[in-house]
């Protein structure tokens, strides 16, 4: 069987915008018809299969090193952290593996581990100095695109935005003291959305750079929401580090049972993602869909900051694991790339945006 590369709920998000988008003629239409058929045929040999990545040596792409820099002499702190966030940027073979390690609950037995992953562009999305904003997508080996999660980098953040609970985001303001030198990582999924976020400072000591954050609640990740009932979300410290074939990101989870306002532990996990820095893959299909896209994604990205900058609240309005809301943006931004005429789909998506976004309505769709 050859090489799964992407997860069910992305594999399911090709296949469903291959038939929504209406602007397109006769020849994308026809390209869209075989990718289909591939995509089917993909689909049918990953069933039931682990999405997993073929050894540094079957693959074939060697990989691409470089010294990692430590801080320059007379170097500030705040540029040398810059470097070190600016350096994820690149071309990467990614494999994403996580291992349930220590049973806290009684009667609960460990699950197997879970072993994925890809090829995945970063690009940069913003950079304003103090802020820095960078996308993530996913590349096929066929050229196939998907838009993956985003991660912002903001120094001396004194609020934003948690995770709460099930589907609720609230404003956490940060005491005074923890704020200096400090940089905040926001992540967001697929459609932009918030997913958790976490402050830490970079420690660059021995000439390897390393940020660490505090302890934060995250919602139950994609890999287990469709499959998992047990548990209702994670406390994870996360764990950045720049090496010479790329970076890693390291996952202290522990999975938590939350059931009228208490929280039970089940089981620690964990997560270690490589983004090995390789040669030799055609990344380009990634870079042509952020270049003609990215205008559109900007007006997202400053929809959602509108609604998470709001001192109340913010629910999603769906349950979790409900791909609609992803589904009607990504296709959105699909009808853009064909028709890029950002007022010809505004109104549209912000017709989406409030029927699945919301300050004040507790209804769930």
């Amino acid at each position: 069987m050859g090489r799964c590369f992407f997860k069910e709920y992305q594999l399911v998000h090709l296949i469903f915008n291959l038939y929504k988008i209406k602007f397109l003629g006769a020849i994308i239409k026809t390209i869209r018809h075989i990718s289909l058929f591939l995509f089917v045929l993909l689909l049918t040999a990953c069933a039931n299969k682990t999405y997993l990545v073929k050894s540094e040596k079957s693959a074939g792409f060697p990989s691409l090193e470089r010294p990692v820099a430590s801080c320059k002499a007379n170097e500030s702190a705040f540029d040398c952290d810059r470097r070190a966030i600016l350096s994820m940027l690149g071309e990467y073979q990614v494999s994403f593996n996580f291992h349930e390690t220590t049973v806290l609950k009684s009667g609960y037995e460990k699950k197997d581990p879970k072993h994925s992953g890809g090829f995945e562009i970063v690009v940069l999305a913003e950079d304003t100095n103090s802020k820095i904003s960078m996308q993530h997508i996913l590349v096929g080996a066929s050229g196939m695109v998907i838009k993956h999660w985003r991660q912002d980098w903001v120094y001396e953040l004194p609020s934003h935005w948690v995770y709460v609970d099930v589907q609720r985001f609230d404003t956490h303001h940060r005491k005074s003291a923890s704020v200096p030198g400090t940089w905040t990582q926001l992540v967001y999924g697929v459609n932009d959305g918030p997913r958790y976020a976490g402050s830490g400072r970079w420690n660059h000591r021995y000439g390897v750079s390393t940020w660490t954050s505090e302890r934060t609640w995250r919602p139950l990740p994609r890999r287990e929401y469709s499959k998992r009932k047990d548990y209702h979300l994670l406390n994870v410290e996360n764990r950045h580090t720049i090496t010479p074939q790329g970076w890693t990101h390291e996952q202290d989870n522990t999975k938590v049972i939350r059931k009228d306002g208490e929280d039970t532990i089940l089981v620690r996990e964990f997560g270690f993602n490589d983004y090995r820095r390789i040669t030799g893959f055609n990344f380009s299909p990634g870079f042509d869909y952020w270049e003609a896209t990215s205008p559109f994604w900007t007006l997202v990205r400053k929809r959602w900051d509108k609604e998470l900058n709001k001192e109340n609240e913010t629910r999603l309005l769906f349950l979790t694991g409900d791909e609609k809301f992803s589904d009607e943006v990504l296709s959105l931004a699909d009808a853009y790339q064909v028709n890029p005429i950002m007022n010809k789909h505004l109104p549209e998506f912000e017709e989406t945006f409030d029927e699945f976004v919301s300050s004040d309505t507790p209804t769930m769709h």
